[in-house]
């Protein structure tokens, strides 16, 4: 895909274009990642889920932003070239600021390994008992470090936030993550879906204001669980890309070498799933 329009980064699914007048246009991908690596094989459509899906919930989340004083980058997400219709948003040039900001509602994944390891997740103490899939006291803010493509995103404590931000910034951030995902959860949870955890970007305007930005509670950036079958104590099944990951492990990849192809029936499994979580949280049917 050529657009005319100078490329200015290509992520491992997006790329972003200049499209003047402090706008630029982000445009995603077919393309999958785990593990730090790009899979060889895209799967249909879910570039178009994840720009729909962040579109509906920079809408939802609208409310929360301003309670904070805040804002979101999306412009349009229709006044795009033709070529990118349906995967692409128009949105404002930020000065992007260098932290993922990960809220969690529940034990998961690297969050899980880190509690076994030493009964918190980076400087956040949790209580005794808890088991893959817990729901915690109330969630949490576990940043990490923003690595370069190719690299390895990095879980960070409070205090490493505040050396890169400040701290007034800090605790702004970390309010307004745990805001936004308490919405999003409340959101998911009347549709059926918990959310387990998820992670925020955020810029700041020429202004100086701070602005949500990048894609927004998608399967790529988020876990979600089938309210319905939530059970502690075991991995949970899910409507985002932890179907890939779990087929990769089974298959033996070592995480080094190219991954493998992925085979028809895990891509269309993982289509279905990235089409069901748009359907189930928005309501409305998705069309391709």
């Amino acid at each position: 895909m050529t657009l005319d329009l100078p490329l200015i980064a290509r992520g491992k699914v997006r790329e972003v274009y200049d499209a003047g007048a402090g706008r630029l246009l982000l445009v995603a991908s077919d393309r999958i990642s785990a593990y730090d690596h790009v899979l060889p094989t895209p799967i249909p459509d879910k570039g178009r889920v994840l720009t729909a899906l962040s579109v509906w919930w920079f809408g939802q989340l609208t409310p929360v932003l301003e309670a904070f004083g805040a804002s979101h980058h999306l412009v349009s997400a229709s006044d795009v070239p033709g070529d990118v219709a349906g995967r692409a948003m128009l949105v404002r040039r930020l000065e992007m600021l260098p932290v993922e900001c990960v809220a969690r509602g529940y034990l998961s994944g690297s969050g899980t390994a880190e509690y076994r390891r030493t009964g918190s997740i980076r400087d956040v103490p949790l209580p005794a008992g808890l088991t893959e899939g817990s729901r915690l006291p109330g969630p949490v803010f576990t940043p990490s470090t923003k690595a370069a493509a190719g690299e390895h995103d990095e879980a960070i404590d409070f205090a490493q936030v505040e050396s890169l931000v400040g701290a007034p910034r800090a605790a702004e951030l970390r309010e307004l993550t745990l805001a936004l995902y308490r919405r999003g959860a409340e959101i998911a949870a009347a549709a059926g879906i918990v959310l387990a955890d998820t992670k925020f970007e955020f810029g700041l305007s020429a202004d100086g204001g701070l602005v949500l930005g990048d894609e927004v509670l998608t399967p790529d950036s988020s876990r979600f669980w089938p309210a319905s079958s939530w059970s502690p104590g075991a991995a949970q099944p899910s409507f985002d890309k932890q179907y890939v990951r779990d087929w990769l492990t089974a298959s033996g990849w070592d995480r080094v070498s190219p991954p493998p192809e992925l085979p028809d029936e895990v891509v269309a499994a993982t289509r279905e799933r990235y089409v069901a979580a748009y359907e189930q949280l928005t309501g409305t049917p998705f069309r391709s």
